[in-house]
């Protein structure tokens, strides 16, 4: 059976338990939602390394009672000197390749994020200092935590390949060895970082000393990153989408994320009236396989015209509502919703690679 979870003073999700928990631990304490998160995001790459990094992107959703949904869009652009003539230089004409210096071409937006919202949660009346709210993070990287399964497993499948890029066995690899499950797993150096950012504030990831060791480190490993890029680096506040479902308005991020089409996918399970299935059913998944295979069919033929987030979005209400009145884009019996897709790959010469 499955229930649904409710609380009535918060609630706090994240993949990995210690992070809900930090967060929990700041509501308690009488921080605000925004701080919790914050909380929860700075916990989640240390106790959740293997799929979460403050060397990536983040992305925000944030509504305060009485005021309009709103998002923090913290993607990092791709550095200036990322040009073919610059990978051509540097012996690369065709893909990109997935590893090493040369494929850290963008900038790390995670922490720029963090700053926006904890700016954002000061005006909502936040009081907690950065200190308190990386504190857990902070705590674990430096005592260490408990590896998951998943870590080990993960660690284990990759380290042929990751191996012998800078740092990762230092870092993954305690004593030469993949950590099992249970294991203490410590991680000094991304603690220290942490701890610089609560003492000096988190702009220094961009425009302070540690700006300045990230880009020499940069430039180290070969990649096209350098100062500059980072200095010219701001997250922006965006105006989330937003999709009329019959439960009420949902909202996602716009691009570059895949928002669109995560709405464009709950329109249509709407539209099909899924909520009269058993989630336990194999219908249910039927359904929900084949509204994901028509939500990204409609979303590719877009992809590169402004607006598409504005129309696939209507396109799944306008659905919606049809289904909701009785007729029309619901499946006929027999023939699954949607189509095979392909991906493919492009080089720098812009050729198709399947």
């Amino acid at each position: 059976m499955i229930n649904s979870i409710r609380a009535l003073r918060g609630m706090a999700v994240a993949p990995h338990a210690a992070a809900a928990q930090s967060a929990l631990a700041v509501l308690r304490e009488g921080g605000n939602a925004v701080e919790a998160m914050l909380a929860a995001a700075a916990t989640i790459p240390v106790a959740y390394p293997h799929m979460n990094a403050i060397g990536g992107d983040a992305f925000w959703l944030i509504h305060a009672p009485g005021r309009p949904v709103r998002a923090i869009d913290a993607c990092g652009a791709a550095a200036a000197a990322a040009t073919r003539e610059w990978y051509a230089a540097h012996g690369i004409t065709q893909s990109i390749p997935f590893r090493g210096g040369v494929a850290a071409n963008t900038v790390a937006g995670t922490v720029s994020g963090w700053d926006l919202a904890f700016a954002y949660g000061r005006e909502l009346g936040g009081r907690l200092p950065l200190t308190r709210l990386l504190g857990d993070a902070i705590e674990y990287a430096e005592q260490g935590i408990p590896v998951t399964r998943s870590q080990s497993a993960s660690t284990a499948a990759k380290r042929g390949e990751l191996a012998p890029q800078p740092g990762f066995a230092a870092t993954f690899l305690p004593g030469g060895e993949v950590p099992p499950a249970g294991a203490l797993f410590r991680q000094p150096r991304l603690a220290a970082t942490l701890r610089h950012l609560a003492a000096r504030g988190l702009d220094d990831f961009y425009r302070g000393e540690l700006a300045r060791a990230i880009a020499a480190d940069l430039a180290a490993a070969g990649s096209p990153l350098a100062l500059a890029d980072l200095e010219r680096h701001r997250a922006q506040w965006r105006t989330p989408l937003a999709l009329a479902h019959s439960l009420g308005t949902l909202h996602n991020m716009p691009p570059p994320t895949q928002g669109v089409v995560s709405l464009l996918i709950l329109g249509i399970l709407d539209a099909l009236g899924i909520a009269a299935v058993d989630p336990a059913s194999a219908d249910y998944v039927h359904l929900c396989v084949g509204g994901g295979q028509a939500g990204l069919r409609r979303a590719r033929p877009s992809h590169h015209r402004s607006g598409l987030h504005a129309h696939g979005c209507a396109v799944a209400s306008r659905a919606g509502a049809r289904a909701r009145a009785g007729g029309g884009d619901r499946p006929r019996s027999g023939r699954a919703v949607g189509r095979r897709t392909r991906t493919r790959r492009h080089g720098l010469d812009g050729r198709d690679r399947r």
